[in-house]
Parts: structure tokens; C-alpha cells; sequence
């Protein structure tokens, strides 16, 4: 997926009055303000009350096909050309974040979203932080690493184990 493919999905949520805010590894990019690798898919926070309304924007544009339906934790959908678009559903919170439910029946915590630029564009993404705490709890990928190296390098994030022996 390339950065007017992630554009083009955010303004149609945006042009819908749809909330979607940007994660995984186009999310680190964004807090980086640049494309710094290959990106396959895009992650997306969005808010669980709009999830139809999302699905159906997305239908439209071409992501029709249902890849992995977790649902309530989260919903993958294939586009054209072999893009895919993976959304984790949030249940809205009073702070301007919310909560992802789990499979194990527990939630994981979203702050509200901050700032980021992806192509110049602005963009809402996780806060770094949030980004740190999403890649913990399974074996990290080489991608992983890197991306949680960067952000250790250029903002200065501290990493838990098992990234904090990571070498970018």
C-alpha cells in the first residue's frame, strides 16, 4: 500500500464524517513524517459504533472482501491490486480514545489520537507510546524491530523487552 493509496482511504472516511485514525506501521511512519519502508496493509483505529458505516465506505471504494473477521477486536478487508485495510474496532471513551476489546475478553486502552504526516498530509495516529505497547505480547517481526528502533532513535521512546537490545 503506498502513501496516496493511505491518503485516498482517509479522505474518503473523512469526506463520510467517519473517525479513523492511523496504526501499525503506517502509524510510525506518520509519527516519523516519513514513508520509511514497504508497507503491505493499513491499520486503523475506528470507532465500533461507525464500523458499518466504515465497512460500506470501504466497499465502495473496492475492500469488499472479508479476510479475517475477529470481530469485536478487529476486521480485515482486501482491496484491489492486493491492498488490505486491517480496522480495530474501538468502543468510544470519555478521554477521546477507546478501548479494543480482546479475544481473551479483556481491552486494550487507545488514547486520544495526535498529529502525524504521511506524503506532507496530516493525519490522526497512535501516540508512540500506544504504538510501543500494540507490538508487545508475540514475537516481533525484523519490520517490528525496525519500526521500534526508529522511534527509539528519532523520539527518543523507550522500548521494553524484547526491543530494548534492538539494533535498527
Amino acid at each position: 500500500m503506498t502513501a496516496p493509496d493511505v491518503l485516498g482511504v482517509l479522505s474518503l472516511l473523512d469526506g463520510a464524517g467517519l473517525t479513523a485514525w492511523v496504526d501499525g506501521g503506517w502509524g510510525v511512519d506518520a509519527l516519523l513524517g516519513e514513508t520509511t519502508r514497504d508497507h503491505g496493509d493499513l491499520d486503523l483505529a475506528v470507532l465500533l459504533p461507525q464500523l458499518g458505516a466504515v465497512r460500506s465506505a470501504l466497499a465502495e471504494a473496492g475492500y469488499g472482501t472479508v479476510l479475517r473477521d475477529w470481530l469485536p477486536t478487529s476486521l480485515a478487508l482486501a482491496g484491489h491490486a492486493g491492498r488490505e485495510i486491517d480496522l480495530h474496532a474501538l468502543r468510544p471513551t470519555s478521554d477521546g480514545g477507546g478501548d479494543q476489546a480482546l479475544p481473551d475478553g479483556g481491552s486494550f486502552h487507545y488514547p486520544p489520537p495526535v498529529r502525524g504526516t504521511i506524503a506532507g498530509r496530516p493525519v490522526r495516529c497512535i501516540d508512540a507510546d500506544t504504538q510501543v505497547r500494540c507490538h508487545l505480547g508475540y514475537q516481533p517481526t525484523a519490520k517490528d524491530r525496525e519500526d521500534m528502533g526508529r522511534l527509539r532513535e528519532r523520539l527518543g521512546v523507550e522500548l521494553p523487552v524484547p526491543y530494548s537490545s534492538s539494533r535498527v
